[in-house]
């Protein structure tokens, strides 16, 4: 049965977003943000962390309260990053997703709870596997739950990335399958509703957006989303005007150095991904952030979604399962994630809520999430403060690339 939200934890999200604006004290201290201190922070642990490029800005919901660039573009141009240098924020495209088909939940065009095959009929006849047999083969049956909107934006659906699922990776070996694409259509790991995991849930939930609105994602967030929050550098295409503003990625190798990859220009994807695939810039993607500060609004008033949506969004909506700890079976494109060590975060309609409060950062109940390219936001309606700092290298949470968003942090709210 979905878990959609109590009372108890609506009144905490909604209390959380009250406090934004009779916490002046927080948001005083915030707009006072001693700026130096941060870029000492995150040029001293660039240099620590050997991290070649990052960008980083902070802001209430009024106002940007910090911002930086540093580094350099590509080692062979020599060119300086700036605030409106292009990162592929990867991940950082589900929170958009979610956003997108929570608007047409508050236009009464789909609910949180009816089964999405209802529009999604490719998804009437998925299975879930059920094990292997002696010789190896997968066992799949029906599910015992329909799918729903709400599984697919908790990540409760039953769909896993093989990047942290050993089921799908046993599973890819015994049929023989290479899975790609955008929603492929991969056998779930468990019934909906059962455990909170990482995978394709997004990508369905922007093939649910584009069933339901007969537009591409691309056109559905361009004019739903990111035209009205001014995101103009925001967009699964990149465009030849803008490509000399994307920064080069890197790999970790063995020995621990990074490896830039060869400058190319990316190409017009197939189909668009609600999962991952959008290019944005710090300064685009804190606006997004700040809409959420704002209840739903853009700077200029206008209406992204209904106030009581980003309340639910903003709430735990798994009960008592914990989300955001993944073991990794692909090291060279992601560590073991275990975003907060030691705690049990929650999951909300879009974001990772942590429960407890990071020492010296983030209140609880913050709301993040994160690009496997090592890009990462929060948003903390408690202090009424959201961050955003984006780095272009893989493994994701690297521990240097952690290293670095602590650091941030830290510096953030000692500022």
């Amino acid at each position: 049965m979905p878990i959609l939200i109590n009372r108890r934890d609506f009144a905490a999200a909604a209390l959380a977003f009250g406090a934004v604006g009779r916490n002046a004290f927080a948001a005083a201290r915030v707009s006072g943000t001693n700026t130096k201190s941060i870029d000492d922070a995150i040029t001293a642990g660039m240099q620590r962390h050997r991290i070649p490029c990052v960008t980083a800005i902070v802001g209430t919901k009024d106002k940007i309260t910090y911002q930086g660039a540093f580094g350099k573009r590509d080692t062979a141009s020599g060119i300086s990053t700036k605030i409106d240098s292009l990162f592929a924020i990867a991940s950082m495209t589900k929170a958009i997703t979610s956003t997108a088909a929570l608007q047409l939940v508050d236009q009464g065009k789909v609910t949180l709870n009816e089964p999405v095959a209802k529009h999604l009929p490719q998804l009437a006849d998925i299975q879930v596997l059920d094990g292997f047999d002696a010789s190896g083969k997968a066992i799949l049956r029906a599910p015992r739950t329909p799918i729903t909107l709400h599984h697919l934006l908790t990540h409760t659906s039953g769909f896993c990335y093989d990047t942290w699922s050993d089921e799908m990776v046993r599973w890819e070996k015994a049929t023989g399958a290479n899975v790609s694409g955008v929603a492929p259509r991969v056998p779930l790991m468990f019934d909906p509703g059962k455990r909170w995991h990482y995978g394709y849930s997004s990508d369905w939930t922007g093939k649910l957006v584009e069933a339901v609105s007969g537009l591409t994602l691309e056109e559905y967030f361009q004019r739903n989303i990111l035209k009205p929050l001014q995101m103009n550098d925001t967009s699964f295409i990149l465009t030849a005007d803008k490509v000399d503003r994307l920064v080069n990625g890197y790999d970790r190798q063995a020995d621990g150095s990074l490896k830039e990859r060869a400058r190319a220009m990316p190409g017009t994807p197939a189909a668009f991904n609600g999962g991952g695939g959008l290019y944005s810039s710090a300064a685009d993607y804190i606006k997004f952030t700040q809409m959420i500060l704002r209840h739903g609004k853009g700077a200029d008033g206008h209406v992204i979604l209904h106030p009581k949506t980003v309340a639910r969004m903003s709430s735990n909506q798994i009960g008592g399962l914990t989300a955001g700890r993944l073991k990794s079976e692909r090291p060279a494109l992601s560590s073991d994630v275990d975003v907060h060590p030691g705690e049990n975060d929650a999951w909300g309609l879009g974001f990772l809520i942590n429960r407890v409060a990071y020492p010296g950062g983030r209140s609880a109940g913050s709301l993040a999430w994160a690009g496997i390219n090592n890009t990462f936001y929060w948003i903390d309606p408690k202090q009424g403060v959201c961050a955003v700092i984006m780095m272009q290298f893989l493994p994701f949470v690297d521990k240097e690339a952690v290293g670095l968003l602590s650091e941030f942090e830290h510096a953030v709210y000692a500022a």
